[in-house]
């Protein structure tokens, strides 16, 4: 029986850094789903593994010995065209694209130079910078909304006080909405499971809300935007991924950006997305260890995993913060923030582990989660692996 796994190419993965510090390319979340759900929505299977980096992998485990794998490159979108492909694939064939392996079929990816790989020409779709995943986010809600609502009925709204426009409106079991203006003429809005928007909340759609998570009390939501599993958002945002268990609950503008899982911003904190003079924006490429020119005009903030900033943290276009800072003070910040920093405008010490951890705990508890031995160890290997970009330690 065929299963799927996935694997991480390593240049891949590090390109998406610092979201991918702490976790596979197919954990991110773009649309409504991870890469991951996507996939198993679409083939009606779940996975069974990651072949991915060798310090992730007590938490991401491999699969167990299998007779027959669809090995699918962790930062590939599914697609009709894509998965019809996939599908004609035997055992022992894959298929490239532009030579770049995307998937085959084997017991294990060890088998990868015995493939037999078939050349497509195929527009593919995937997240090749961290920038992708809010420049595919609108799209990736809409295919995600057909493919999780199909034949299937919204709870009502019963609020009188809501407005509504445009039909693609999709409420799951447990999710609430009060004297809200929901307009879904541009695109979908969907509310997860015991999703909770807050009274004079403006949304434009495409929209997702995930289960457990809450809009504040008038939220301001300018399309593109999606707000991962128990999060908390408010204030205003445009174009933008919240990962999940994260809050942004109050006033500030984000914008074109990717907050990662465990981040708080404090009320109050903005981030620009457009340079003062309208040119291109530059991105910090942990692959190159060097500033990259994007070619986007509009380019905000990306923040790895347990980030934190405080009350009123304004940032600059194009920031990169990684694992584990905590940022604070008057003044905008450098527009690459090492992991462990901690600090702002006027300089930075190192946030030393046993006080991340300390945080970290307490955080992941009111979500009724642990901080258990595997995800620490996740934490140290990053701890030390970006020992060089804490400058300020030399």
């Amino acid at each position: 029986m065929l299963k799927i796994a996935f694997w991480d190419n390593p240049i891949n993965h590090l390109r998406l850094q610092p979201l991918t510090f702490t976790k596979p390319s197919c954990e991110l979340r773009v649309g409504i789903l991870t890469i991951k759900e996507k996939w198993e929505k679409h083939f009606n299977l779940n996975s069974v593994g990651y072949f991915t980096l060798d310090y992730l992998a007590e938490k991401y485990k491999s699969p167990e010995p299998a007779d027959d794998l669809l090995i699918i490159s962790g930062n590939i979108l599914p697609s009709a065209d894509l998965i019809l492909a996939l599908t004609k694939l035997t055992k022992g064939e894959g298929i490239s694209i532009e030579g770049e392996a995307i998937a085959f079929r084997a017991d294990t990816p060890l088998a990868l130079p015995n493939i037999r790989f078939k050349a497509i020409d195929l527009m593919l779709q995937r997240i090749n910078y961290t920038w992708d995943l809010y420049l595919q986010n609108g799209d990736q809600i809409r295919s995600d909304f057909i493919l999780l609502t199909q034949n299937r009925i919204s709870q009502k709204i019963t609020d009188p006080y809501t407005m509504c426009y445009g039909n693609e409106i999709f409420l799951e079991p447990g999710a609430t909405v009060k004297a809200a203006i929901l307009n879904a003429e541009n695109g979908p809005i969907y509310i997860g499971k015991n999703g909770m928007i807050g009274e004079g909340s403006i949304i434009r759609g495409p929209f997702a809300l995930n289960e457990q998570s809450e809009l504040s009390m008038g939220a301001k939501i300018r399309g593109d935007v999606t707000i991962g599993p128990y999060s908390k958002a408010g204030g205003e945002i445009s174009t933008s991924v919240i990962q999940g268990y994260s809050s942004k609950g109050h006033d500030g503008f984000l914008g074109h950006s990717v907050i990662g899982e465990w981040c708080n911003l404090g009320a109050g904190t903005n981030n620009s997305n457009l340079k003062i003079n309208y040119s291109s924006v530059k991105m910090w490429r942990y692959d190159l260890q060097a500033f990259d020119n994007t070619g986007l005009q509009f380019c905000g903030l990306i923040m790895g995993d347990h980030s934190k900033c405080a009350i009123s943290t304004t940032f600059n276009t194009g920031t990169s913060i990684g694992v584990g800072a905590n940022i604070f003070g008057p003044g905008l910040p450098r527009t690459i923030i090492p992991s462990f920093a901690w600090g702002g405008f006027n300089g930075f010490v190192t946030h030393h582990l046993d006080k991340m951890f300390e945080s970290a705990d307490l955080v992941m508890k009111r979500r009724s989660r642990v901080l258990d031995r595997i995800e620490k160890n996740i934490l140290i290997h990053v701890f030390e692996q970006t020992n060089d970009e804490r400058i300020w330690q030399s």
